[in-house]
């Protein structure tokens, strides 16, 4: 989904767009039926082609690749024919790697951006060369940022791309790596300070146990400290204000979330 905003850009810019590379087509549902992905769609309704390779961009005298959220290390062989520029969704070199919006939220920062790289065989090492800044305000979730992110990340391809790119300036500081969130870091230890519950509420997917059954948390406030859930979803049923899940569920006293 995050690819589909900067391809639009690129050819209401006028770019001449080869082809698009993404994942093969998954089964979704209950039929099994063939789904494409996001950019995938796109790039057929704007009548682009669509690989499923990467070796496919060889021998096409492709001036650009541009890479977003692909998830793929691109192999040397296919570098070494086709530059590529790569926006990348942290403040290199703090959050290389697959999940940098959810663990800039998690860690507390207060400030994040996208940056345009050179691509390059490491993971997320190339030179920069733009540099884009957001804030990450105290109530943003990541499907916030990722809206803003992507946003940002789209003006700046298109802006960059509208001139020779500059020099990339090699990226400085101490290098964090944003590995993929795993659904136990999801699961919520009450034992920790409210402001990182919230976080992780705020990263989406946080749950908790209640009766031998889970319950995820999608929303909650801190004051004071404390922090109390908003909206909350039992095993089994839809999203719900907490305050009913209570009334139903009555707890007996000294009964808690586990």
């Amino acid at each position: 989904m995050m690819a589909v905003p900067p391809l639009r850009a690129l050819v209401d810019a006028g770019h001449d767009v080869a082809f698009v590379v993404t994942r093969a087509d998954k089964r979704r549902g209950r039929g099994g039926e063939l789904s494409p992905s996001p950019v995938k769609a796109a790039a057929l309704e704007l009548g682009i082609p669509v690989s499923h390779s990467v070796d496919d961009v060889l021998g096409k005298d492709i001036e650009l690749g541009v890479v977003v959220a692909f998830g793929q290390i691109i192999k040397p062989h296919v570098l070494a024919e086709v530059p590529m520029v790569n926006i990348h969704f942290s403040l290199l070199p703090r959050w290389r790697g697959a999940a940098p919006v959810e663990r800039a939220l998690l860690a507390g920062d207060t400030e994040t951006g996208t940056c345009l790289m050179q691509l390059e065989e490491g993971l997320d090492t190339g030179p920069v060369y733009d540099t884009v800044r957001t804030p990450i305000g105290p109530t943003d979730t990541a499907d916030d940022l990722r809206r803003v992110l992507v946003a940002a990340g789209t003006e700046q391809l298109v802006r960059c791309l509208a001139a020779p790119l500059p020099t990339p300036v090699p990226q400085s500081g101490e290098p964090l790596y944003a590995a993929k969130i795993t659904p136990d870091e999801l699961r919520i230890d009450w034992s920790q300070p409210a402001a990182q519950i919230d976080r992780l509420v705020r990263l989406g997917g946080a749950w908790t146990m209640f009766r031998g059954k889970r319950v995820k948390v999608h929303a909650a406030t801190v004051t004071d400290g404390v922090l109390t859930p908003v909206t909350v979803q039992p095993e089994g049923k839809g999203p719900m204000p907490a305050s009913d899940f209570l009334r139903g569920a009555r707890p007996e006293p000294g009964e808690t979330f586990a």
